[in-house]
């Protein structure tokens, strides 16, 4: 894309950059962090507060819980849904937030229905985060995210010219993700962007992905098993834990004694919903039954228009939910499902698995036998599972469970132990600062 198309696109200032990341207004705490002389860390993503998409989330928890030990910066964008009624004074402004210092630059928004508005959001935030870094102050150690997977290049450049330490955080692996939704073919030119994004890959001090499924394909791609930490995502199992009684959401929105089987997260490519939506086709017979679908995303339209098409009156959508409202939303499922297909489950983790797993509530997932998510499903006992690509499979489980809410109870409660014991929010921060202060370890701290 031409500078003069990156600059029509970019039509408004940058929020809060002030050319080192890490001028903010000094604050006594701020005076003692400076005297302790904190090692520096730098996060690359678009997606952060107060962005309710789930990456935006889960960084914006893991910042503001390193901040004790690291002095934490995020090179942030434009965030794709706001729940909260938030001006963008509120946000667009803010250059701190719970110690945590935020930079955001401008970037084109388009819809992300469309695909060349979604090519244009990507590069135009990648263009704006090379012209953003090269003005900032080395931090000991950045971290490049996948949203978008650009990122993996800023870093790799700002590595280069600073000589700072270079973590990559994949939440999913691209190209491969692309070829496996069919988005792309596997060409020459992809195949040759997956050759410099693992050429970077193998130059990190560490890889840090979600599963082993994960770095199983990295180390499959070249990458030593050594470089590579599993730090899986989480759910704040404080703020997120079993209702007592009928569900807020569930009255709100008058779900009565439905059986409810649940989406909840983005309406995307990967999640491939359309299967469920031909589910609820099979299941019009049981008007017991109904399917909510609990977010937004590019794929939202096309399921609106699936269900008018065929006529289903056992279908719901709704909007995101509030953070402080989630765990409402969450429990008012009788099943959730967690979708993952044979292609995509090297690629990614459904980070809304550990939400549900806070909650104490059961799922159904299509995952492949083998896969990490059907392991811990049927390992621990708390989801059931269904072989890959069978809508009618998919139905005859959601019909099993509504007639078995006994033994799905059972699977919530083995859920709520699980998500206590492996996936709160404080093991992988814990995890994630390992991995930090081994990396700054393998060389003398900067002074």
């Amino acid at each position: 894309m031409g500078q003069a198309a990156i600059d029509t696109c970019m039509n408004f200032s940058i929020a809060g950059f002030a050319g080192n990341i890490f001028d903010s207004n000094v604050t006594d705490g701020d005076e003692v962090r400076a005297e302790i002389r904190l090692p520096s860390v730098l996060f690359l993503n678009r997606s952060y507060w107060p962005d309710v998409e789930a990456t935006g989330q889960l960084l914006t928890a893991l910042c503001e819980g390193l901040t004790l030990d690291f002095e934490v910066g995020v090179l942030a964008g434009r965030p794709n849904a706001i729940v909260q009624d938030l001006a963008f004074s509120d946000w667009g402004n803010a250059d701190e937030r719970n110690g945590v210092h935020i930079h955001r630059v401008a970037h084109a928004k388009f819809p992300k229905q469309n695909l060349f508005g979604k090519a244009l959001n990507f590069l135009s935030f990648a263009h704006a985060s090379h012209s953003a870094l090269r003005t900032i102050t080395a931090p000991d150690v950045v971290v490049f995210e996948t949203d978008p997977f650009l990122n993996a290049f800023a870093a790799s450049r700002l590595q280069k010219r600073t000589n700072c330490r270079m973590i990559g955080y994949l939440q999913d692996i691209y190209p491969d993700v692309a070829v496996a939704l069919g988005k792309v073919g596997n060409t020459w030119a992809v195949r040759r962007l997956r050759s410099a994004l693992f050429d970077i890959y193998r130059r990190c001090d560490q890889m840090v992905v979600l599963s082993q499924d994960m770095a199983d394909l990295l180390t499959d791609g070249g990458i030593a098993a050594e470089r590579i930490s599993i730090v899986p995502n989480w759910a704040d199992t404080h703020s997120i834990a079993p209702g007592h009684g009928i569900s807020r959401f569930r009255e709100q929105h008058q779900l009565g004694e439905h059986f409810v089987a649940m989406y909840s997260g983005n309406l995307g490519l990967t999640q491939r919903l359309e299967e469920f939506v031909l589910a609820a086709a099979l299941l019009m017979d049981r008007p017991d039954i109904l399917f909510c679908f609990v977010g937004r995303g590019s794929q939202e339209n096309s399921l609106r228009q699936l269900v008018k098409a065929n006529g289903l009156t056992n279908v719901r959508f709704f909007d995101y939910q509030p953070q402080d409202e989630l765990t409402h939303s969450l429990t008012a499922a009788d099943l959730h499902l967690v979708p993952l297909t044979k292609d995509l489950s090297r690629c990614l983790m459904p980070s809304k698995l550990y939400g549900i797993l806070a909650a104490g509530r059961p799922y159904l997932t299509n995952a492949p036998a083998g896969s990490e998510l059907h392991t811990i499903s049927t390992t621990h006992h708390v989801g059931l599972t269904v072989e890959p690509g069978s809508v009618p499979a998919i139905a005859a489980r959601i019909l099993w469970g509504a007639d078995h809410r006994a033994e799905l109870e059972t699977m919530g409660l083995k859920a709520r132990q699980l998500a206590e014991s492996k996936y709160t929010q404080q093991h992988s921060i814990t995890r994630f600062r390992t991995v930090l202060q081994q990396v700054l370890a393998q060389t003398e701290f900067r002074r």
